[in-house]
């Protein structure tokens, strides 16, 4: 699944003093420059192309917006506070209103059709759904949270109603819904009582992995790995991913400079030693991308380099922000120093990002042979705090990953479904990705019986310390 962000977006103006995106004119061309990317060769008839809906809000610019277009602060939108996003400094719509339903749903129409996209990925759903934006509030599961006088009910209304239209007149398309609350019924059908998404993007995955970067290896808690990526409703189908923009935008730093730092302006060449520093960040980078596309959903989205370990921040060109409360947010005088991703990092055989991108694709494969994410067999046997270990089955896979950071572990035994000789099809020590070559991929794993880890068989294998590697059924 490719998502594409829509580009009915823009940076903010010297009259628009914003650190946040904004959304312009609903019904944009400014798309067509990229069309023909999608008609390329590299580009597959299986591919499923998404685009970014963002009818959760609307551009403050009253210029080239919405906003204020007959002369009042409720054309469109709530008047009043309740219709000012205070932290994203835009307009919120009044879908309570005959007018904007029409607007919003033509314009989901509109770009099925006109361009022939597969599908949405609604932006800031939980903003829409609750009167607090889910802002400053911790979601418990409790259901007083979810139906209660917080919910904003036309919202929720609306989106049922767009995913009904939506899939009323393009079975096959795609939405999903931008939500950390756990909105119960987000992803059963409309027509069940649902809100009608097919997903759910998993967006607490990626604030977990940023708070761990900020704890010291020995504090890392299996445990909590693993039920961060688990905590998902029942058949409720989820995009994982490690992180976004919310984490690498400026104020924050992207995985790989979490754990890499300044390191990463001088080793990440190969014809110069590495560091102790770069050799943990790429070994944990890896598994860190391969655990949460294992155990975190149904689907797997990378982010503006993610896939290889790109450095630094993003960061758009912007001035003060200047908060109602009298607070000022710094600006960076509209530099456009940090706006931009370098791609040709992943690409360039004399730095080590190349080894970090062959890894991403080669997870890729592993889904695409095996079908891992999609199959409904998924079974965590260890979650080992001493060891720091994480072992689990999905599909006709299994998973180990050992994330101590020095021990390595001969003859470790590894619960299993299946009877047979395994094999290894990844492993994140590859010397192709820039590991250290320490798996022996000839070698053969024969299970025998007996119960372990809750398991009826089981197998041993080495676990080298930093090290992810996932097992097969050989078919020979």
């Amino acid at each position: 699944m490719t998502l594409l962000q829509r580009t009915d977006e823009k940076l903010p103006t010297d009259e628009e003093e914003s650190g946040d995106l904004q959304v312009l004119p609903f019904f944009s061309n400014f798309f067509l420059p990229l069309l023909p990317l999608l008609s390329s060769p590299s580009v597959s008839v299986d591919d499923n192309a998404s685009i970014d809906s963002t009818s959760s809000h609307a551009s403050n610019n009253v210029l080239d917006g919405l906003n204020q277009f007959d002369g009042t602060d409720s054309h469109y939108f709530h008047s009043g506070p309740r219709g000012h996003h205070w932290m994203w400094d835009s307009r919120l719509f009044n879908y309570g209103s005959w007018e904007v339903l029409r607007f919003l749903l033509s314009n989901a129409r509109w770009w099925l059709e006109e361009y022939k996209f597969d599908g949405f990925r609604f932006d800031g759903v939980t903003s829409m759904m609750y009167t607090h934006h889910g802002l400053a509030v911790g979601f418990t599961g409790n259901y007083s949270e979810y139906f209660g006088y917080a919910t904003d009910v036309d919202a929720v209304a609306f989106l049922m109603l767009v995913n009904d239209m939506i899939h009323g007149l393009y079975p096959e398309a795609v939405t999903i819904g931008e939500d950390v609350s756990g909105m119960p019924t987000f992803c059963i059908p409309v027509q069940d009582g649902g809100v009608g998404f097919e997903y759910r993007l998993h967006m607490a995955i990626p604030d977990k992995w940023i708070e761990m970067m900020k704890l010291k290896d020995e504090d890392w808690k299996m445990g909590e790995i693993v039920h961060n990526l688990t905590n998902r409703r029942w058949l409720e189908k989820c995009v994982a991913y490690a992180e976004s923009h919310d984490q690498a935008l400026v104020g924050d730093k992207t995985i790989a400079f979490w754990l890499m730092d300044k390191d990463m302006y001088d080793f990440m060449a190969l014809d110069r030693p590495s560091t102790p520093r770069i050799d943990r960040g790429i070994a944990l980078h890896k598994m860190i991308r391969l655990v949460t596309m294992g155990l975190g959903g149904e689907g797997y989205l990378n982010f503006m380099g993610n896939e290889f370990g790109h450095p630094e921040w993003i960061d758009f060109p912007r001035g003060d922000q200047h908060l109602p409360n009298g607070a000022v947010i710094p600006g960076n005088n509209y530099s456009y120093d940090k706006c931009r991703r370098m791609f040709d990092l992943g690409d360039a055989d004399y730095l080590r990002y190349q080894g970090m991108q062959e890894f991403d694709q080669a997870m890729q494969h592993l889904e695409e042979q095996y079908g891992f994410m999609t199959s409904e067999h998924q079974y965590i046997s260890r979650k080992d705090e001493g060891d720091k270990m994480i072992i689990f089955e999905r599909g006709n896979l299994v998973f180990v990953f050992n994330f101590h950071w020095s021990n390595s572990y001969f003859n470790y035994q590894v619960g299993c479904l299946k009877a047979g000789k395994y094999k290894v099809v990844l492993d994140s020590d590859d010397k192709l990705f820039g590991g250290f070559n320490r798996i022996d991929h000839t070698a053969e794993y024969f299970s025998t019986e007996g119960l372990y880890d809750n398991r009826p068989r089981s197998f041993l294998v080495y676990a080298p310390s930093r090290t992810a590697v996932v097992y097969a059924l050989s078919e020979d």
